[in-house]
């Protein structure tokens, strides 16, 4: 019988399974990559971001990000703006057209979600925050592994 470890360890690679095929679909339907759409996730969390700033959140070379923006802002759901403080940074941001194209799709997950968590209690919530955030920071930690080591 698995520990309860092993349990929640099974669960997290059948939660990032499921997370990884609805974020493929979506995709699909804009022609967008796995990649693509994290990207987009992440300016949706962030706000405007410089390509150096989303090379670091998504690993990408900033080469693989030039490519990523331009693919973006072919589908306008990125735009490219002048920084207002430092004219010589370039930020990307979203675009009114991926808030209603795209950020649509996510809603009834995020219904669906929340009408979960109102079952579990403060604490509870926290815990799960609390071990999301540090699973994350694992993954975080792995991946920079992967990128010492050829």
């Amino acid at each position: 019988m698995p520990s309860r470890a092993d349990a929640l360890l099974a669960a997290s690679r059948e939660y990032s399974t499921a997370a990884v095929v609805l974020h493929g679909l979506v995709g699909e339907r804009f022609g967008l990559s796995a990649t693509d759409m994290k990207a987009l996730d992440v300016l949706e969390r962030r706000g405007a971001l410089t390509a150096g700033d989303i090379a670091r959140a998504t690993g990408l070379a900033t080469a693989s990000v030039t490519s990523l923006i331009d693919r973006l802002e072919k589908k306008r759901l990125v735009r490219r703006t002048r920084d207002r403080a430092d004219r010589r940074k370039v930020l990307v941001a979203l675009t009114p057209t991926m808030h209603a194209r795209v950020a649509p799709l996510f809603e009834p997950l995020a219904r669906r979600m929340k009408k979960r968590m109102s079952r579990y209690t403060g604490a509870e919530l926290a815990l799960v925050e609390s071990f999301m955030r540090g699973a994350a920071a694992d993954m975080r930690a792995v991946i920079s592994l992967f990128r010492e080591t050829p």
